[in-house]
């Protein structure tokens, strides 16, 4: 793999950036307080706006890191406000394999978005750092985080049983994969 970072990425509607410090409120107001968005998530949703302001700023920091990728995603008829988060949350470089996890401020569920940024850095991912194999995985009780990999052109590898956890505890797991040769 060949390490960039997090570079800015442009669809029809999005725009991928980087996260600066001053995001905060806007995540804190459209996805990270809110118990419906990190339901099925690892993290508990936060307490404080000056909680999500921490996060923010070692976010920021990890960006000197050429490994880090993690990106602020923003609507464009939003202003430049960030509405969810899609990053590469685990990485093995033996195997030349990136996961990817994401997730969206409600008021933009059920339209296409998180599809389109899920692409947006599958394309990166595999055309510019050059990545064999993408994966993510879902509890299965959240579907429609399935079809967001669905529609992104992923292959259902199988379901784990308790093998994962999240806020509603243990849980199963629905792994998705592309592999490079796949696209």
């Amino acid at each position: 793999m060949t390490h960039c970072g997090t570079q800015k990425l442009e669809t029809d509607r999005l725009i991928l950036r980087r996260y600066v410090s001053e995001d905060a409120p806007a995540k804190y107001k459209n996805w990270t307080a809110d118990p419906e968005v990190t339901k099925f998530l690892m993290w508990k949703p936060h307490p404080s706006e000056e909680y999500t302001q921490n996060i923010t700023d070692e976010c920021v920091k990890q960006y000197s890191d050429d490994k880090f990728y993690r990106w602020a995603i923003v609507f464009k008829d939003n202003g430049d406000e960030p509405i969810g988060d899609i990053a590469v949350v685990r990485m093995d470089e033996e195997v030349s394999m990136v996961h990817i996890g994401y997730c969206l401020g409600r008021a933009w569920w059920n339209k296409g978005i998180m599809s389109e940024a899920l692409k947006a850095v599958m394309d990166f991912m595999f055309d510019i750092v050059g990545v064999n194999r993408i994966e993510s995985r879902h509890d299965p009780l959240n579907p429609n985080s399935g079809k967001v990999m669905q529609k992104c052109g992923m292959k259902y590898e199988g379901t784990l049983r308790s093998a994962d956890w999240n806020n509603q505890g243990i849980c199963d797991a629905s792994y998705y994969a592309l592999l490079k040769s796949e696209r």
